[in-house]
């Protein structure tokens, strides 16, 4: 019988029937990151860095020294280590602070077709704001970001880069070193969307030399509403905050304030402590894992599916060359939303639709598609139901017309 040595660590799965491909969505969360939560609840459920009883001390020092770990798992500094509610959060944090503050008009914005909204709206607010331009990378003819095609479109006027690290429904590594070495010969600064790389790839913040990177906490078994914003020490230092309140302020007069130093001045009021300890405890499960061993786990659950799912001619397969687990794909004349009931039916959790991804499924010539993602918890049974659901959906739909 097939031994998953990570599975029994995922309650969610264990315990029930369904075979969870939604990965990409959203990752599980291993028992070890639900006792340090429950810790928190149960035994603290005090706020930090304002109290000198024990509670409030213990949660603190758990506060912080998840800090310190996430900052070492991307090896940033701990003061360029910004907690916020979310990728998305913190992508609008650069936006909002950075870009509408450093952007004019005739200023240029590098994006592309494969970013996720989070990534795309906040600059196409601050293009709207400021009367900077957004520019888009051509895509290759399988939707890919290629070094030859940015090289197209960079120029003296581009100011930022806001480029994904993989993508969200094609799965596709984007080659974002050589763009940032690129981007700085040509004076700009590069944000990058970790949303969906930090999962499956060693980050290192340093030797990429990206100026900020942005990543939630529940794509990489933690929490909701936790998010990392890294940006270069400099940048940060020159940005003001979007928030304010209390715990990010130094000194109040009347008529003036003073911010604390870094992090602190970006993070105001009660921040989501518990689950901040939580993306401590996550780091901790990749810490005591192969990151490689895992993903070269993921990668032989997408080649041993996709291969048979080649074989059948009602499918359309749209990324048939993905660099990490997402298979996104259509039954041919079906639409997504529908199929997707059906294999819910099945207890087979996929995602459907357009994946807050518009911008690819309109280049992709669509409405909407499904995307099935695995992971390391996954396995060749689930690979086996899934395809199974597959073929079953495919007769079903001919039966009724479709």
């Amino acid at each position: 019988m097939e031994h998953n040595i990570w599975r029994a660590d995922f309650p969610q799965i264990t315990e029930k029937e369904e075979i969870y491909l939604d990965s990409a969505a959203s990752s599980l969360k291993p028992l070890s990151v639900i006792a340090a939560i429950q810790h928190y609840y149960h035994d603290l459920s005090a706020n930090v860095h304002r109290g000198v009883y024990k509670e409030s001390y213990e949660a603190t020092m758990l506060y912080e020294e998840a800090r310190e770990k996430i900052a070492a798992f991307i090896h940033a500094d701990i003061k360029e280590t910004i907690f916020t509610r979310g990728a998305t959060a913190s992508l609008n944090l650069v936006a909002n602070s950075y870009g509408l503050t450093h952007l004019q008009a005739g200023d240029e914005i590098i994006t592309s077709e494969l970013e996720h909204h989070s990534s795309v709206l906040p600059w196409l607010n601050v293009a709207k704001k400021t009367g900077a331009k957004l520019v888009y990378i051509p895509l290759d003819k399988d939707g890919r970001i290629t070094v030859e095609a940015f090289q197209t479109v960079l120029t003296s006027k581009t100011k930022v880069v806001a480029l994904t690290y993989v993508s969200n429904v094609m799965g596709y590594l984007t080659p974002i070193a050589e763009i940032i070495r690129l981007a700085h010969k040509a004076n700009a600064i590069v944000v990058v969307d970790a949303a969906q790389a930090v999962q499956h790839l060693r980050l290192d913040v340093k030797a990429l030399d990206c100026d900020f990177l942005a990543f939630s906490g529940h794509k990489m078994l933690g929490p909701t509403g936790i998010g990392i914003l890294y940006g270069k020490e400099a940048l940060l230092e020159a940005m003001e905050p979007m928030e304010f309140g209390g715990d990010m302020n130094d000194n109040v007069d009347k008529f003036a304030a003073e911010w604390k130093d870094l992090p602190y001045k970006f993070e105001a009021g009660t921040m989501p402590i518990a689950e901040v300890i939580g993306l401590g405890a996550a780091v901790d499960y990749w810490n005591a894992n192969s990151m490689s061993d895992m993903e070269d786990h993921v990668k032989r659950l997408r080649l041993y599916t996709i291969t048979q799912l080649k074989k059948m001619p009602d499918l359309v397969i749209y990324n048939p060359t993905a660099d990490t687990g997402i298979i996104s794909f259509n039954i041919v004349g079906v639409h997504s939303h529908d199929a997707s009931t059906f294999f819910a039916e099945k207890n087979v959790c996929l995602r459907a639709g357009h994946h807050c991804a518009q911008l690819l499924i309109k280049w992709l010539g669509i409405e909407a598609c499904l995307r099935a993602s695995f992971y390391f918890y996954n396995t060749y049974a689930d690979c086996d139901r899934f395809v199974d659901s597959v073929k079953e959906a495919v007769r079903f739909f001919r039966k009724m017309g479709f």
